[in-house]
């Protein structure tokens, strides 16, 4: 019990932030700006803290089953986390129509560009050229610039008298393109996201799989719990955000960047450890399939759930988002087409991370 206690550290602090945060929130709004911010900033870290949690039992259900069912669990956990935040702040009726867009886009420069740049540069450095399977690569960055095409490229041409048509087919498409994708990966084509690393290799590999020893059925439970205590908080922290930020003159698209930090902490952390370990196949995974399933899972979702509520939500992009993403996905195809990356690669996508950070605080 008290080794449970102990490993679930990060999930009891974020159980006392939810509590709290939830019996004063009235108070805490009441209180003014500063406090909202400060208050705003502590949920935030339990959150994140708690999603480290959730990452890690994913990680123990992904261990078990192996690739390619471990990447899909460990990409749709971190879905699942940001599908949550977006529903309740979107019913809460604090949020943007763009909320839902801006996060999506936030999430695939956060994965692609931030995770991919960082986990690529550092293990290039640590290990010179790091190898995969370049089927996966290839195969993702297809899927994504379809799916981003589809549902927030291609509305920007359709007008608003047929919005609602275009957002059941975008429904439709979704769920069909993923689940023939899951199809195709974990079964005739299961092989190209996975690779066989050579001996010596595996030192590394070993000893994490160890710390990811533990009880199915814990996993299960601590996911769940994870995912209820992330809700409760973002409950709390929509209101207490928009107080802090209101007349701040802060870009719109803080909150969705936030959002999608929040999600993508724990694989950035899981993406970094692999790439320093020489397993840029599990990198691949985690941040393309991270990418792919957030626009191919939280598209769908929240567009039926715009229609079932009467929310309108805006999926179109900006002409700076389509021009960044199109860069992002023209890089990624290219420099995943031979099976290799380094050192160069990891910094031209972390260069094009920067830029997306840039054109944020700018506002754009």
């Amino acid at each position: 019990m008290t080794k449970i206690l102990k490993n679930e550290i990060f999930m009891i602090i974020g159980a006392l932030v939810a509590v709290g945060a939830i019996f004063g929130e009235h108070s805490l709004v009441g209180h003014g700006q500063t406090v909202a911010l400060v208050a705003t900033a502590v949920i935030v870290l339990a959150m994140i803290l708690v999603s480290t949690r959730i990452a890690h039992h994913a990680e123990v259900l992904a261990a078990r089953v192996g690739d390619p069912y471990g990447s899909m669990i460990l990409t749709i956990s971190a879905v699942a986390v940001e599908v949550v935040i977006l529903a309740i702040i979107m019913q809460a009726g604090e949020s943007e129509p763009t909320l839902v867009r801006d996060t999506i886009y936030s999430a695939v420069m956060i994965d692609i560009n931030g995770m991919i740049g960082l986990a690529a540069l550092l293990g290039g450095l640590r290990h010179g050229e790091q190898s995969y399977n370049d089927d996966s690569g290839r195969t993702y960055a297809v899927m994504i610039l379809t799916a981003m095409g589809i549902s927030m490229i291609v509305p920007e041409f359709i007008p608003e008298a047929s919005r609602v048509t275009y957002s059941i087919f975008t429904i439709a498409a979704m769920l069909t393109l993923y689940s023939l994708f899951v199809r195709m990966q974990v079964g005739q084509h299961s092989y190209f996201f996975s690779y066989v690393y050579p001996r010596g290799q595996g030192a590394d590999r070993e000893a994490h799989e160890q710390e990811l020893k533990g009880s199915v059925t814990g996993a299960v439970i601590g996911l769940a719990v994870g995912i209820i205590l992330v809700g409760a908080m973002a409950e709390v922290m929509s209101p207490l955000l928009n107080t802090g930020l209101k007349g701040t003159g802060a870009p719109l698209g803080l909150i969705a960047v936030l959002v999608a930090a929040m999600s993508a902490a724990p694989e950035v952390l899981t993406a970094l450890r692999a790439a320093l370990a020489n397993r840029m196949q599990v990198v691949v995974n985690i941040a393309m399939g991270a990418s792919l399933s957030t626009v191919i899972l939280t598209v769908p979702i929240m567009e039926a759930l715009s229609l079932i509520t009467d929310h309108h939500i805006q999926m179109a992009m900006t002409p700076t988002q389509t021009v960044m993403t199109g860069i992002t996905i023209v890089v990624a195809a290219i420099n995943f087409s031979d099976g290799e990356t380094n050192a160069i690669e990891g910094m031209a996508h972390f260069v094009l991370f920067a830029t997306f950070v840039m054109l944020t605080v700018m506002g754009l």
